[in-house]
């Protein structure tokens, strides 16, 4: 036996990452909806420069090989959000640049106003949804109702060895 924790058949982490990566998809729709940021808050999105789906001018790829932060406060326009991506438009050294961002690129959130952050593991591709993954061994035969008639369900959790 193991002291380990056993591997989990439900991909938790995956399903976390993307039920937060969705958080930042609603802020920034709300942002986009709106206009512009509410009050002080501002944010700071990072995400891998590579990663699939991410659409930016080879500059700043040939500066940033492998992750770029972004600052959306003052100075944006056309943020246009949807359920897998965003775009934005921004300078860098005063050049004009359309950013093109899925959400499974994004590795940090960070709105420092109320000091909210979210960190990500980026996924290897946006269209991927969770990992196939083995049928558990520890199902029994199928549940059976009580011999009486009764809505009374009997399980029998018997042990594979």
């Amino acid at each position: 036996m193991t002291d380990g924790l056993p591997d989990s058949l439900i991909p938790y982490d995956e399903i976390v990452q993307e039920a937060l990566r969705a958080v930042v998809g609603r802020v920034l729709g709300s942002v986009a909806e709106s206009g512009g940021l509410p009050g002080e808050h501002h944010f700071y999105i990072t995400f891998k420069t590579q990663a699939p789906g991410v659409d930016i001018p080879q500059r700043l790829i040939e500066r940033f090989p492998d992750e770029m932060t972004i600052v959306i406060q003052n100075r944006y326009w056309d943020l246009l959000v949807d359920e897998r991506k965003f775009s934005v438009g921004l300078s860098f050294n005063q050049v004009p640049s359309k950013l093109v961002i899925p959400y499974s690129a994004i590795t940090g959130f960070h709105d420092p106003a109320v000091n909210f952050e979210l960190r990500f593991q980026a996924t290897e591709d946006p269209s991927d949804g969770p990992e196939p993954h083995d049928e558990a061994e520890n199902d029994g035969p199928a549940v059976t109702p009580a011999a009486d008639g009764s809505n009374v369900v009997s399980v029998d959790f018997k042990r594979k060895k």
